[in-house]
């Protein structure tokens, strides 16, 4: 596919980032039009950029009422339309968009509102309904005020409609500029092995990470992407939301990434030719869609989990197409590495993204890898203080510890090899969590499987598998890893098997949730 009016790739320019992220959006309306269509939601409504700027000005002025600058104010609301124009909205005008994951239960929502101090929710009454949240709803709204997108549109006043106007006159003059350096958004770490923290990203660090992919990939004026991913997760946000609209890239959303056959549709019906995804996700649509579904498609890049040989190997044989694997972290805004078209090797994340440190720590029975720490203008200011002080704990010295287990080869490629707290200690040998997930995966490729380490008084730990496969034995396990030289500390002790294998919003594996079935099974095999 041919470039129409620019390079396919842009040269990394720290300088790219040295503004607050409304005004790089005024910047994308100035460079590609703002007759250009941007943003396509759920419903097919296509907004453009002078559409979407419109919109910011007169919802942020009627917003901003009864918050102050640099106030955050909490956002729940499913990828699409009304979440892209809330977020630019309070940007706009000097407000942090604070993005809450409606998924993560009541508990972790209040421990957000609390550590962010967020007195006010922008939400949607048609999503409280559809999502079926009105408890949530009652449960939230007794701790802070929740406004609707449906009330604050039909009840704007001649005095929004007439700063919708002034922006769109001089919009540099009517938004707020806050310094690059200040946070734009608060966004909550998965959860998946603890409680989610809150991650303060600066505008600097958001369009750093849109520089840092944009001079990664190529991207062409005739590009369409198609978004499934939450925009409360940094990697639906920044990449399936913000890039898209300031590299001049049309952007598709959908509510949400669990329709598989809605999904496979209306990649097809848009013509997409870029898929943001995990492996779990991705794995769903490939083996719903008929070959024809996903023929649009140029690109199909997946990060937020390890994409497995199984997802791969049937989307090559199903639709002739390689999927692209990266790595990232929330607080890493949330690019840190990613594979290329022209330098794609499968197993790996791919290469650091250009303006980025990493080193690598020894750690006590893993060799030839280390625990991965990274440096780089895209790193967040810090997390949140949990101590509700509202203040802001940096990453010493600049260098964020990732807490991922990787390998670096001499061509820069990172692999990773597991988290630091999916290893586990048996007999004093340290075994991947990873690798036991691998050969149950190997054996069962249709299925899900999740591998605990669990108190062993003996040995120290043992591992459980716990797998959604009916027909999981540890035999063929024992024998699968004898016939390819696997440990035979990797085979879990026992196996667990559940109707279905908890996962989070995002895909990844609940293991938070898999470690407590895993312990009450232990807990009822012991009695």
């Amino acid at each position: 596919m041919d470039s129409v009016a620019r390079p396919s790739r842009i040269a990394f320019d720290i300088n790219q980032a040295q503004k607050p992220v409304f005004h790089a959006l005024l910047q994308a309306r100035d460079t590609f039009g703002g007759a250009t269509p941007a943003l396509v939601d759920g419903d097919g409504r296509t907004l453009t950029y002078n559409e979407m700027i419109r919109a910011s000005f007169a919802l942020g002025d009627a917003l901003k009422n009864g918050t102050r600058g640099g106030e955050n104010v909490g956002v729940m609301l499913p990828t699409g339309l009304g979440a892209a124009i809330a977020f630019f909205a309070l940007s706009a005008f000097g407000r942090v968009p604070t993005m809450l994951n409606f998924t993560s239960g009541e508990a972790s929502l209040k421990s957000a509102l609390a550590i962010a101090k967020i007195r006010r929710i922008v939400t949607a009454r048609r999503f409280i309904e559809v999502g079926k949240f009105e408890e949530l709803e009652a449960s939230l709204g007794r701790l802070c005020e929740l406004v609707y997108l449906e009330d604050v549109r039909a009840g704007l006043s001649l005095g929004n409609k007439l700063a919708a106007v002034a922006g769109m006159l001089a919009p540099r003059a009517v938004a707020a500029k806050p310094h690059p350096d200040k946070p734009a958004v608060i966004l909550f770490t998965s959860g998946t092995e603890g409680e989610p923290k809150g991650v303060v990203l600066s505008h600097e660090n958001l369009l750093a990470n849109v520089a840092q992919v944009r001079a990664h990939i190529d991207l062409y004026d005739s590009d369409i992407l198609f978004n499934p991913l939450p925009a409360f997760h940094c990697f639906g946000l920044n990449v399936g939301i913000l890039l898209p609209l300031i590299a001049g890239v049309k952007v598709v959303c959908h509510p949400t990434p669990l329709q598989p056959r809605e999904i496979v549709h209306r990649i097809r019906q848009t013509g997409a030719t870029i898929l943001l995804s995990t492996d779990t996700f991705i794995n769903q649509y490939a083996r719903v869609g008929e070959k024809e579904d996903l023929a649009s498609l140029r690109l199909a890049v997946c990060g937020a989990e390890r994409v497995r040989d199984e997802t791969r190997a049937l989307f090559r044989r199903k639709y002739e197409m390689e999927i692209l694997e990266g790595y990232g972290v929330t607080e890493a805004s949330p690019v840190v590495a990613a594979n290329q078209i022209e330098a794609n090797r499968p197993g790996s994340v791919g290469r650091l993204m250009a303006g980025m440190q990493a080193r690598l720590e020894p750690v006590e029975g893993i060799a030839n890898a280390g625990l991965l720490y990274v440096k780089g203008p895209n790193v967040m200011l810090g997390y949140l203080a949990a101590d509700q002080t509202g203040g802001i704990e940096p990453p010493p010295g600049g260098w964020y510890k990732t807490g991922d287990v990787v390998s670096l080869d001499e061509d820069g490629y990172v692999t990773i090899r597991g988290r630091m707290k999916r290893f586990a200690k048996i007999g004093g040998e340290t075994v991947s969590l990873g690798v036991v997930e691998n050969c149950a995966a190997a054996l069962w490729p249709d299925n899900r499987h999740a591998a605990v380490a669990l108190p062993d008084g003996r040995k120290g730990e043992q591992i459980m598998l716990v797998t959604d496969a009916p027909q999981a034995r540890r035999m063929e396990l024992i024998a699968w890893a004898q016939n390819h030289g696997v440990s035979e500390l990797a085979i879990p002790r026992k196996i667990l098997i559940i109707p279905d294998i908890p996962v989070l919003a995002t895909g990844k594996t609940d293991y938070v949730a898999v470690q407590k079935l895993a312990a009450a099974e232990a807990e009822i095999a012991s009695a």
